[in-house]
């Protein structure tokens, strides 16, 4: 195989998320997947029952999270301030800052900063913020290959697959899935996983340290995001599970970070609620195996530059509705995602976005706005069970938030022709009135003894179409109470 053929990364699957349909035709094929619904089981339950012993172990468990909450509340009520200070602190101990207002311009700081290096790779620790800008894509544009160096994620990128989770991204698959991928992949973009591997976990990890061995040693750019931004310090935190991070933020010899401009926290002494939340939280451990912090430039010690891009990308339109603001306390730990039911379901590639699950229902309309159909469409990707709130550790009211972006959704489709105002005022018509009340029973009585066998409609013609496609709806009964009323018990009189 040639350099150039390992130096370059294997392509997810064509378009972007924007380009995908909504959630309701996106969760369908998802629901019809029975492995994907068996990994998503496995997974979900096993994360929810290591989280639920770690939490109990922790008396003061609800005031940890009302803490993490007044944090964040009072950080996003000043945040220009600590921006401003997180700059000066950056500036102070040898970083250079960047602002990004989206996600364009962040791609052009972060593609010019590696061609400024003469490099055409960079090793990556894993981000939410780059892939929510999809930075891979536009390195990948520029010819410059972008190595995920997090298990799971390079999972997905071998398997020219998008992340469906924000913690496990490659959630979907299972063991023998990994083994296939690695066999079929690896040899194509460096060192190969040996032809005699088998699933055993501790195979498949050994495989990947051996793959990503050499990139980290020969990469001299390596791109970052971060868990949070220290205001007072300039300090930059990352926890991750695996030491690739660690490796990552050593070994090059320039480090870009991607940060989203929420990330901030005012003191080094704030860290310490969210570094007792985040774990139990995401992983269900006591805390993550690492947690590496770096303040700017240490001479002889690690990257000699390191720059800081600091992201707005729909931050502050966020930040401007009172209503929508909270989904800004955001840790990205996942809790929400592995106790809803209806991503244990159909998974994260429904949602459209690399933010999935109840908290991606609520922050992709934030950040992208409601003109598409994927971002009008996922506010209903949801019971309103409430279950997401019950385990956020920062107290996200995300039940509250979905109903109020339904309203916003609603109010943006005014004017179009919609089913939905009709259904409503026949409903109304209905039950205005006994008589028709009375005359819509017997209605439904009728095709209830046309189809005596039937228990429930399928789907049904335009206009019910809409509804009836996601929905069981069941055979009504041949005969109304007050009709078995009069017949048993007034004659009886």
């Amino acid at each position: 195989m040639t350099a150039d053929a390992q130096r370059r990364t294997p392509a997810p699957p064509a378009g972007t998320y924007l380009g995908m349909p909504k959630f309701q035709k996106n969760a369908k094929p998802a629901l019809a997947n029975e492995q994907l619904r068996k990994n998503l089981r496995h997974a979900t339950g096993t994360i929810r029952a290591k989280r639920v012993a770690r939490v109990s172990e922790v008396p003061e468990w609800e005031e940890l999270r009302r803490a993490g909450e007044a944090i964040k509340n009072r950080t996003l009520r000043h945040l220009d301030t600590y921006l401003v200070q997180l700059e000066e602190s950056l500036v102070r101990a040898g970083a250079t800052v960047h602002w990004a207002r989206d996600a364009a311009e962040a791609n052009r700081i972060v593609v010019g900063l590696v061609q400024a290096k003469g490099v055409d790779e960079v090793v990556k620790v894993k981000s939410m913020a780059t892939q929510e800008i999809e930075l891979n894509e536009a390195l990948e544009e520029a010819g410059i290959a972008a190595w995920e160096t997090d298990l799971a994620e390079l999972i997905v990128q071998l398997g020219h697959d998008r992340p469906s989770h924000i913690l496990v991204p490659a959630i979907h698959r299972n063991r023998s899935e990994v083994r296939e991928i690695f066999l079929r992949e690896m040899k194509r973009y460096g060192t190969a996983a040996p032809e005699d591997i088998t699933d055993d976990p501790a195979e498949l990890a050994g495989a990947a340290r051996r793959h990503l061995r050499e990139k980290f040693l020969r990469a001299r750019v390596a791109v970052s995001g971060a868990n949070f931004a220290i205001a007072e310090t300039g300090t930059l935190v990352v926890v991750e599970s695996e030491g690739n991070g660690r490796m990552c933020l050593t070994l090059p010899e320039t480090l870009i970070s991607v940060v989203g401009i929420e990330k901030v926290l005012p003191t080094t002494a704030d860290l310490e609620v969210y570094l007792r939340l985040l774990p139990r939280s995401s992983t269900g451990e006591r805390m993550n195996p690492y947690t590496s912090m770096w303040t700017g430039v240490t001479p002889g010690d690690g990257p000699q530059e390191v720059h800081v891009v600091l992201v707005d990308n729909g931050r502050t339109n966020a930040l401007a509705d009172p209503l929508g603001r909270p989904a800004l306390r955001c840790i990205r730990c996942s809790a929400c995602l592995n106790i809803c039911p209806v991503y244990e379901r159909v998974g994260g590639h429904a949602y459209g976005s690399v933010y999935p699950g109840p908290i991606g229902a609520v922050l992709n309309p934030q950040l992208r706005g409601i003109s598409h159909e994927i971002d009008q469409s996922l506010p209903y990707a949801s019971t309103l069970c409430g279950a997401c709130f019950d385990v956020c550790p920062v107290r996200i009211p995300i039940p509250d938030m979905l109903v109020h972006l339904r309203k916003e959704v609603a109010d943006h489709k005014k004017g179009t022709p919609r089913v939905e105002p009709t259904a409503m005022a026949l409903a109304g018509w209905v039950l205005s009135d006994r008589r028709h009340f009375e005359l819509a029973q017997r209605a439904a009585g009728l095709a209830a003894r046309v189809l005596p066998h039937t228990t429930h409609l399928g789907p049904m013609p335009w206009p019910a179409s809409p509804w009836t496609r996601a929905r069981d709806l069941p055979m009504p009964p041949p005969e109304s109470f007050r009709s078995w009323w009069r017949k048993n018990r007034e004659e009886g009189r």
